[in-house]
């Protein structure tokens, strides 16, 4: 079976089996592979298998992830590939996997939500650099990318993904509420997502939502990659098979 081993100065800290299940990693204890540094988001990265194949993906990070010292938004693995997040490496073993299955889907105290540290090493900085003057950036082919998702990145919510699958989305505590929000004082229909002929759109409910850090003034269309911040939850809108 394959494995993920989280390593810290040369030390197995954990080793995680791959299953059918993503296996989540960031600061977050209710990450399936907890890393207590400030440097790592809350949630960090995912490993899931797709198609047969294990696939890294960076859940929009502050600092980002390296695939064996290439910064990578999401890429194929493979066996003896190294992770890299914050100051801990994730090695990928599969020298006793089988295959990998076709159809996959989806503990300590952690600090405080909102204070990853920013990284700020020569060294990371040039590594970034490169990476982008190179465009090494590994991906998968887009247009394998097509059902919409949100990924829930910061907040309280029943579910930590959704694939939107109706003309319409809410967004709230309300009970017709797609992504609902858990806590006495969030509005029941926070904002709401429209499905358009030409993409999806975000609404206004109760709240002012943010796209990409900015208040949305009406309907504004979705793009892939983009973040929505409604009150104290972040979201990711992403386009995936």
């Amino acid at each position: 079976m394959s494995r993920l081993l989280l390593k810290f100065q040369g030390v197995v800290l954990k080793e995680v089996p791959l299953g059918t299940r993503p296996v989540t990693i960031g600061r977050a204890p209710d990450n399936d592979i907890p890393i207590d540094n400030l440097a790592v988001s809350n949630y960090h990265a995912r490993v899931y298998v797709e198609a047969g194949s294990l696939v890294v993906e960076d859940l929009n990070s502050l600092n980002g992830s390296f695939l064996n010292d290439i910064r990578v938004e999401r890429a194929m693995l493979k066996d003896g590939d190294a992770i890299l997040i914050g100051k801990h490496h994730i090695l990928v073993d599969q020298s006793h996997d089988a295959a990998l299955p076709v159809d996959a889907w989806r503990k300590a105290p952690a600090p405080r939500v909102n204070e990853t540290m920013v990284l700020d090493t020569r060294e990371r900085r040039e590594m970034l650099d490169q990476a982008a003057a190179a465009g090494e950036r590994s991906q998968l082919a887009p247009d394998r990318l097509r059902v919409p998702t949100l990924v829930v990145l910061r907040g309280r919510t029943d579910q930590r993904e959704y694939r939107l699958a109706g003309k319409l989305t809410v967004i709230g505590r309300s009970d017709m509420a797609t992504v609902r929000f858990r806590g006495w004082f969030t509005p029941n229909i926070a904002a709401q997502i429209n499905k358009h002929e030409d993409g999806y759109y975000l609404g206004r409910g109760d709240r002012v939502p943010k796209i990409n850090g900015i208040e949305i003034g009406g309907l504004t269309k979705l793009h892939d990659g983009d973040l929505i911040e409604v009150g104290r939850v972040r979201l990711n809108f992403l386009y995936r098979e």
